[in-house]
């Protein structure tokens, strides 16, 4: 245990926040810090062919141990954290035989990670946690993936009695910004499958995500003085207001769960001769996604014959629900759990409500069900992590990779 907690802190307290402003690769000076130190990592535990590009992608290989030929297979995390909060000075915290209770995360800002607002806290009562100090995220999304990757192939080449298959893994930076596969080659990385560790509590399998399209949508004006303004004054500001009154209330974040898809206004600004604002989309079913933009295009379009034709709107689609990829090979999520329920396990099969490298990389070829990494709440200040679901995660790397060399 104490060694994934030291290999764990070693790589938090290490910055890796990605830019989504930034249009370099990685987008972030910075995650080459950790990225360094992860080559170098590699090839202490005695991996082979460990390479990293110009963008920062991290390559590395375990030669098989058998002797028949078997499926090459992948491990994949990200190194990046999340620009959405504070990843900088990340300290740590460790509760060792947690009580069930309240944790207090920082006495003078008065934050409280609570059972009461967290209830899947209760399900570690007596297991060792690391938390935050209340002033930054954790990072464990995804450096508690990439700790499992590394313990799994570090504990495969000290126990070579345990026979596997060529084994690949790969770190990729700017998950977090959806570009996490933007830039990895899939055809060097070679392998039939892979998976990602970049799930949330123990126990998660999933190959279904959303699909995703952003739109920005911009509003033209016309500002005349108020008291003169009949049948002369286009206010963008009522325009932009009219135009979100057209969706759905009822399809946004907080009023949706499982497959529901949802509109999400993340951004807004305006005044009377110019508006803007942003939105994602996002659907687990094509045919609803599809729908959904063409709402949007809809509401352009008639908003425009009422005011001539002031709105604009630039309509991207962003990632695709990879189920439609793994369902043809959906023995590879079989073999997942049965690794889960293998180490005791319960696997938890659902759809993810986001996105994930796994989805870009199912659709460029390499099909990648996502598996627990063990973390919760990522992306805030009460994000926290028990080391016994990355203990049991670095089992389920083992087991899959056994398994899928005594099964061919």
């Amino acid at each position: 245990m104490q060694h994934i907690i030291d290999r764990f802190l070693s790589y938090v307290t290490i910055d890796t926040q990605s830019d989504p402003n930034s249009k370099t690769t990685p987008s972030t000076e910075k995650q080459w810090n950790l990225a360094n130190e992860l080559v170098l990592e590699l090839k202490q535990i005695g991996m082979q062919d460990v390479s990293i590009d110009n963008n920062a992608y991290i390559m590395a290989t375990l030669p098989s141990n058998v002797d028949t030929k078997v499926p090459t297979i992948g491990f994949i995390s990200h190194f990046d954290t999340t620009p959405d909060f504070s990843g900088t000075d990340i300290k740590p915290q460790i509760i060792r035989d947690y009580d069930g209770g309240d944790i207090i995360l920082n006495v003078d800002k008065k934050i409280v990670l609570s059972p009461f607002y967290f209830d899947d806290l209760k399900q570690y009562k007596g297991q060792t946690l690391i938390t935050t100090d209340g002033t930054t995220l954790l990072g464990a999304d995804d450096k508690a993936g990439i700790t499992e990757i590394i313990t799994a192939m570090e504990y495969l080449i000290q126990h070579p009695e345990i026979k596997h298959g060529k084994i690949r893994v790969g770190f990729t930076p700017d998950e977090e910004i959806g570009r996490g596969a933007h830039k990895f080659d899939v055809e060097k990385f070679g392998a039939d499958w892979a998976y990602t560790m970049d799930g949330s509590q123990i126990g998660e399998l999933e190959y279904e995500n959303f699909n995703a399209a952003g739109a920005k949508v911009t509003i033209t004006g016309r500002s005349v003085h108020p008291g003169y303004a009949k049948d002369k004054m286009v206010n963008a500001v009522s325009i932009a207001n009219e135009f979100m009154a057209i969706l759905p209330p009822e399809e946004t974040p907080q009023n949706t769960a499982g497959r529901e898809g949802f509109f999400h206004i993340y951004r807004m600004q305006g005044e009377i001769e110019y508006a803007e604002f942003e939105l994602i989309i996002r659907d687990h079913h094509r045919e609803k996604f599809e729908r959904r933009k063409q709402l949007l295009k809809d509401i352009v379009v008639e908003l425009n014959s009422v005011y001539g034709d002031c709105i604009s709107m630039d309509l991207e689609n962003q990632y695709y629900n990879m189920r439609e990829k793994v369902e043809p090979v959906m023995h590879i999520v079989d073999i997942a759990k049965e690794a889960m329920e293998a180490v005791g396990i319960e696997p938890i099969i659902k759809p993810i409500r986001g996105g994930t490298d796994g989805s870009q990389l199912s659709f460029m070829g390499l099909p990648c069900p996502n598996i627990f990494a063990g973390g919760h709440n990522f992306h805030g200040k009460y994000e926290y992590v028990p080391v016994e679901s990355m203990q049991k995660a670095i089992e389920v790397i083992v087991k899959i990779c056994e398994l899928v060399a005594t099964k061919e």
